[in-house]
């Protein structure tokens, strides 16, 4: 199966970068790849501070303060590489931003409509056992019958014709009838 995303009416002519959904790693592997220099500076960075470390444990004063220069110039290579590189792919993460948004649009729109199919088959369901019901209770009159209740929730909530017999009166019937 092809990984190449499917064509969409979010596609324009005047745009020749094919964006595609990725995941975090895919994200991190991109970003490497258009500013190596970032990456390349903080490594410099952590480098000349664990040299600045190991000076300082070895009492190599001269080495440190060597080190720690070394970590300032480092520090500014990465930011300058960050702010050059910031500045040359600004337009390209513009147009992202807004594949982002796009895509989080399409995929908030997709989850209600699938909310709204839920809704109608329920409903639909929901129609056809009133108007099932409502035949069974027509059906019943007709024979002079009293309609059965469908369930216990609606015997619960409709109040029962019959009189109410308490535990104590089924228990004496239960005895009377063993007499």
């Amino acid at each position: 199966m092809s990984r190449e995303p499917l064509p969409s009416s979010m596609d324009t002519a005047e745009s020749s970068l094919q964006f595609r959904e990725e995941s975090g790693m895919q994200k991190f592997t991109r970003r490497l790849k258009e500013e190596p220099l970032v990456p390349l500076g903080c490594a410099a960075t952590c480098y000349a501070l664990y040299r600045a470390y190991r000076s300082m444990k070895a009492g190599d004063s001269a080495e440190m303060n060597r080190m720690f220069r070394a970590r300032i110039f480092a520090q500014a290579f990465t930011l300058v590489a960050l702010v050059a590189g910031g500045m040359y792919f600004k337009t390209e993460r513009q147009q992202r931003r807004e594949f982002e948004k796009a895509v989080e649009e399409r995929k908030s729109q997709e989850k209600r409509d699938a909310w709204l199919r839920e809704l109608e088959v329920r409903d639909k369901e929901d129609r056809e056992w009133r108007e099932r019901h409502a035949a069974i209770e027509a059906a019943a009159k007709e024979a002079g019958q009293k309609p059965q209740q469908p369930d216990a929730a609606r015997a619960s909530i409709e109040p029962a014709d019959e009189k109410k017999v308490g535990v104590l009166d089924a228990v004496r019937v239960l005895l009377a009838k063993r007499s």
